[in-house]
């Protein structure tokens, strides 16, 4: 037996239909995918302080010089912004190719051709005016981490070639490439540092914070963000993006395009790479040097994955990101931890967003199961009685009729 106040949610739980419940599930996932980074931060967080303590440090002092490093000062904040700027255009491009279905692992080589081509832009072209120099400098970034994507985004699409291993392939190209030039060609004379002339003051960025060196490369990144959350959420080709994401066998039948889609994908996705790349050459070092940003195309892996490939979400988890690196160096000062533990961090940080994902596609799945299993049983859905296993707590062997 249960009580009247039982019965009464019982019946009504009854009476939704299944469109009904398809709508309270969206609901659920919606609202649990806003927590799951947080949750993830603060999971990784406490279990990356329990290794902390292990060292020897005090993880409150640790988080503490973390914070400090990356916030303490308005120069410190200024830092950390600039940090977040690639990593939020290049997880941009990471998270618009995920959303797309492809997996673009290829952002490091993205950012070193966009580096190069700009900073040819930059240095060897004289006499523009800042309002076309800088224009100029960023389209010959974007263009040259496009065509880094275009490469391995044309045999996949084309062919089925295996875009991992393509992407880190011509990673390590690129890395030759830009070696190359920095000791060769483009090096400044005399030629003891392997790096390029300063670029064209007409090609620097402005700066946007007086006192500090943030530069408007993070207005740039966040106005992509925007732009691309309205381009995927708003529009037809945005549409097309996320079907062939979902379904490409759906989607063909659809009629759309998949071969156009994924050669668009891993353009866009390229030359954000390259713009990247871009904005670190004239925001905040002026001349191109070899690993002038280390693995900072991986660490838009771990971007675009926490944002849970929204544009809007790769802002928030950019500047985290950001603010990590940033705070690093304050951090191994203070405790003589290695800076390595925030590589562990951030990667801590996604095993629990994947780990979260698949809890949170559980209660759907098995709700598909069991209403599977009704209509070979009953021949159709009309029996609703599974709801109680999702949204109540049944007790085993207990007959709620």
């Amino acid at each position: 037996m249960i009580d009247k106040k039982s019965s009464n949610q019982l019946d009504a739980i009854r009476s939704l239909s299944l469109d009904r419940l398809d709508f309270l599930v969206r609901r659920f996932e919606r609202l649990f995918s806003f927590l799951v980074p947080v949750l993830a931060v603060l999971a990784a967080m406490a279990l990356i302080s329990v290794l902390i303590y292990a060292l020897g440090e005090n993880p409150l002092k640790a988080y503490k010089a973390l914070a400090v490093g990356s916030f303490g000062t308005v120069y410190d904040f200024a830092n950390s912004l600039n940090r977040a700027a690639p990593l939020i255009l290049v997880g941009l491009g990471v998270a618009i190719a995920f959303r797309g279905g492809v997996f673009n692992i290829g952002g490091e080589g993205q950012i070193m051709m966009g580096g190069i081509t700009a900073t040819i832009v930059a240095v060897y072209i004289t006499g523009l005016p800042i309002y076309i120099h800088i224009p100029l400098t960023l389209l010959a970034g974007f263009i040259g981490g496009a065509i880094w994507g275009f490469i391995p985004g044309y045999f996949y699409a084309k062919h089925g070639t295996n875009l991992i291993i393509t992407t880190i392939m011509l990673n390590d190209i690129a890395l030759g490439i830009l070696s190359t030039l920095v000791k060769g060609p483009m090096v400044e004379p005399p030629g003891y540092y392997p790096q390029t002339p300063l670029v064209q003051p007409s090609s620097i960025l402005p700066l946007i914070w007086p006192g500090t060196r943030l530069h408007a490369g993070l207005v740039l990144a966040v106005l992509a963000a925007f732009a691309f959350y309205i381009i995927l959420f708003k529009t037809p080709f945005g549409y097309e993006i996320r079907t062939v994401g979902e379904n490409q066998t759906a989607a063909k039948h659809a009629g759309i395009n998949v071969f156009k889609n994924q050669i668009m994908l891993m353009l866009i996705s390229g030359g954000l790479g390259g713009l990247a790349g871009t904005v670190e050459i004239i925001g905040a070092q002026y001349r191109l040097r070899a690993l002038f940003l280390p693995n900072y195309g991986y660490e838009a892996l771990a971007v675009a994955i926490l944002a849970q490939r929204n544009p809007l979400g790769v802002i928030i988890s950019g500047l985290l990101f950001g603010a990590l690196k940033a705070g690093a160096g304050s951090m191994q000062r203070a405790t003589n931890l290695p800076m390595s533990l925030i590589a562990i961090l951030s990667g801590v940080i996604i095993l629990f967003v994947i780990a979260s994902g698949i809890l949170m596609g559980l209660p759907r799945y098995m709700a598909k199961k069991r209403l599977a299993k009704m209509e070979e049983t009953d021949g159709s859905p009309t029996n609703k009685s599974w709801l109680r296993n999702i949204f109540l707590k049944k007790e085993p062997g207990k007959d709620y009729e």
